[in-house]
């Protein structure tokens, strides 16, 4: 139900003056198209009100009011308009009210409307999040920060964020004129949100304007108290400001030194920050007023500290040569105090244009050390995340040139001598440069999204991503039980690919696990490779289980044929030469040990009638004869010996042999960490052994590979094997993060097979190593 107010107080909303004020930097075909705009929000937003309780109209008077001071296009300021249009319709007139800004303004502008109310929705949801009792989620500093990127994220034109901004501004604009309390909830989110991306697109003015309102809101006591230290209005600290500019801006032409030069004073917000964070007192601050003088040179930043020196009493405590020394991040400038005429202290920073670029775009940006904290520490931001900053204030700057550029050709042409080719050269430029930037912007938009769970938490996924994706990354568990979604409360199908902005809620079963269709990819159920190898796991561990479920009940038949039901299984597998029970039952179902070696562990050996548990080995000088395996025992003549499994032992490992009972000496490689812990339980069972004559003799050994994941590595593989005529007996294969790790089994003669093998696997396009293991 939309609200309605008398007409007589919006009459003066949308008058002439306030058409003649925007229109300013307007041509004429530009100032139709608002007019237009204008009669079209009369005749459907008269009387009517925001949820607020401002009047529409009003609202979005303000809102344009704020996007001419961007130097925005006429284009934006109709979006701003048609935006402030209460959301809150009956559907019949929403679907009138979509055709008809189609038809009258065209798609460009609706979807710059649409845009806008997205943001707005979102920002709903937040908040009544946080009214509903979720507000540790809303007001997290990660959600903060993930908040603000899926408002980018969403933002398809950056001057989507600009009419966002603006009419945000405006709200607390007409809170402020009205003297109506505000919402805490607008303000926290204006402070926590929004100022900070206004911050990081480099609008100042809005910046300082959002928090200075939203911390009288939030704190009017602190707020007055600070207000009043300052002695003079913002309006007499501001002039005083521009003065100072001019002073040094004429002092510096007189030089020969060409310098862009601003000011600001700064804002009551700011330095209630800085008295807290730093732990100051009011008169202890130094920088309530500050400029910023930039120069051609390294040298001319020197010569202007030499003059700011010479006209004003520098404090010599407060000096900072950031050039000579840069911060660890890379900031290089000149920071001083000096006193004025007045008796008040002001900053100034003196740096180049290349050192200002650096500051504004690169590592070193002012928001990331502002937002950082008291210690300074990076705040968390992706890579993606800082280059579309950087080309969104980037193409916001492209805006504001192509506005003066502009507005200078109008005025060369209003006076009769313009240098035409110049202009048209310039304005060819200035064209380049933003369609370079359009297409940075489509390059990096498509690589992450942001959804919101149920209680308004943001979730930032990979694009492509599924409401599975989105289950395994709040839970593993959550993602195995994952039977159904809904987004933005329709029920949808598992594999959806989502959409920034949306709201998504996980149906679970009480209890199971994934489907194997899951990691069919051509039927799109998973995107992350992270969620993928989760499941993997999940049935590699029930695989696993299996195995060790049926080799267990073929051990415990064939000892229940034995009539030795009674035997400690674990006991059984460290005779048979295994370090755990569950070792000795896949090797059962992989069908690697054969059952028959059991009955073996049972024989009473002749050599040890006299003592059942305590092996003695005579240590003599002559050595036994080679086995089948190629190993000789030293000191015992024609002992049968058996390579381990654990490890695979190949000439010319170092190895070492352990007694087991029935089966003889077992093989292992001296680092195998399964002979350790049988070292470490029964020493005396260890014996010596050494390689005997072994050429014709193959052993199997394992090997790792890891490899970016492609097209045909496998193949590849599988073809340097053959070539250098190994035969493979095992395989196994997974990959994780577009990276692939591979197990292979192969039998080799002796070591220089080993090596030659390692080598080639090397060459391979794709792999990063390979190694015994």
């Amino acid at each position: 139900m939309i609200h309605m107010i008398p007409d007589s107080d919006n009459k003066n909303a949308l008058d002439e003056a306030w058409l003649d004020s925007v229109c300013d930097d307007l041509g004429a075909e530009d100032r139709q198209q608002l007019e237009k705009a204008v009669d079209w929000v009369m005749q459907n937003m008269a009387g009517q009100v925001l949820a607020t309780g401002e009047p529409a109209l009003g609202h979005a008077a303000g809102v344009v009011r704020i996007l001419s001071l961007l130097q925005v296009d006429a284009t934006t300021m109709v979006s701003g308009l048609i935006a402030a249009r209460p959301s809150k319709q009956e559907a019949a007139s929403e679907k009138n009210y979509k055709n008809d800004i189609i038809n009258q303004f065209g798609l460009e502008v609706f979807n710059l409307v649409q845009g806008s109310r997205e943001l707005v929705k979102i920002g709903e949801v937040a908040r009544n999040a946080g009214a509903a009792g979720n507000q540790e989620n809303a007001s997290s500093a990660n959600q903060q920060e993930m908040l603000r990127k899926m408002l980018l994220a969403m933002a398809t034109d950056l001057r989507i964020v600009l009419v966002r901004l603006a009419s945000r501004l405006q709200t607390l604009r007409w809170f402020a004129e009205t003297k109506k309390p505000c919402p805490a909830a607008i303000s926290i989110e204006t402070r926590d949100v929004y100022a900070p991306l206004a911050n990081r697109l480099g609008i100042w003015q809005i910046k300082w304007e959002m928090e200075d309102l939203s911390f009288r809101f939030l704190e009017p006591e602190v707020y007055k108290d600070i207000a009043r230290k300052l002695e003079s209005r913002r309006v007499e600290r501001e002039s005083h400001v521009a003065a100072t500019v001019k002073d040094i801006r004429d002092s510096l032409q007189e030089m020969g030194i060409k310098a862009d030069v601003a000011g600001r004073a700064k804002h009551i917000y700011s330095i209630y920050n800085k008295m807290r964070n730093k732990k100051l007192e009011f008169d202890q601050l130094y920088d309530l007023q500050a400029l910023r003088i930039i120069v051609d040179t390294e040298r001319d930043c020197y010569t202007a500290l030499s003059l700011v020196h010479a006209k004003w009493t520098p404090v010599m405590d407060e000096y900072d040569d950031y050039i000579a020394h840069p911060k660890p991040n890379g900031y290089r400038s000149l920071h001083t105090v000096v006193m004025g005429d007045d008796g008040r202290a002001f900053e100034v920073q003196i740096r180049t244009q290349p050192m200002h670029q650096f500051a504004e775009y690169g590592m070193a940006a002012h928001w990331r050390y502002k937002e950082a904290g008291v210690k300074g520490g990076q705040v968390a931001a992706s890579s993606l995340y800082d280059r579309q900053v950087s080309w969104m204030r980037q193409l916001l700057s492209w805006r504001k040139e192509v506005g003066i550029a502009e507005k200078e050709e109008k005025k060369s042409i209003e006076e009769n001598g313009a240098d035409q080719a110049g202009l048209e050269r310039k304005k060819a430029e200035l064209k380049k440069t933003g369609e370079q930037l359009e297409q940075m912007k489509e390059e990096e938009r498509h690589e992450r999204i942001y959804v919101l769970t149920p209680q308004a938490r943001v979730i930032e996924l990979a694009e492509g991503s599924t409401p599975v994706d989105f289950a395994y990354h709040l839970h593993t568990d959550l993602g195995h039980r994952c039977r159904g979604a809904k987004v933005d409360g329709q029920m949808v199908a598992l594999n959806t690919k989502l959409k920034t902005g949306q709201t998504v809620e996980v149906i679970a079963a009480k209890s199971g696990g994934p489907s194997r269709d899951w990691l069919n990819s051509q039927l799109g159920y998973l995107a992350s490779p992270r969620a993928r190898a989760k499941v993997r796991l999940w049935f590699n561990a029930i695989e696993l289980q299996k195995r060790i479920t049926n080799g267990q009940e073929q051990v415990e038949k064939e000892l229940q044929r034995l009539g030795k039901t009674a035997v400690n299984q674990e006991q059984l597998a460290e005779k048979l030469g295994f370090a755990r029970a569950d070792d000795l039952y896949v090797a059962v179902a992989k069908d690697e040990f054969s059952l028959r070696a059991i009955a073996s562990a049972f024989a009473e050996p002749v050599a040890e009638a006299g003592s059942e548990d305590k092996i003695t080995v005579a240590r003599q000088t002559n050595t036994g004869h080679t086995g089948k395996s190629g190993v000789l025992v030293v000191g015992v003549d024609s002992l049968m010996t058996q390579l381990a499994r654990c490890c695979h032992p190949a000439p010319p490992d170092a190895i070492e042999g352990f007694v087991t009972r029935g089966r003889g000496v077992s093989i292992h490689r001296q680092d195998c960490t399964s002979f350790a812990v049988l070292k470490h339980k029964n020493p005396e069972r260890v014996i010596d052994v050494a390689w005997g004559n072994t050429e014709a003799a193959v052993y199997p050994v394992n090997i790792a590979v890891h490899a970016q994941d492609r097209n045909g590595l496998l193949r590849d593989i599988s073809e340097t094997f053959s070539k250098l005529k190994l035969k493979v007996v095992g395989v196994n294969t997974q990959s994780k993060r577009s990276l692939a790790h591979m197990h292979f089994t192969i039998e080799i003669q002796n070591g220089e097979q080993l090596s030659r093998a390692l080598q080639a696997l090397l060459e391979v396009p794709g792999v990063m190593s390979a190694s015994r293991c």
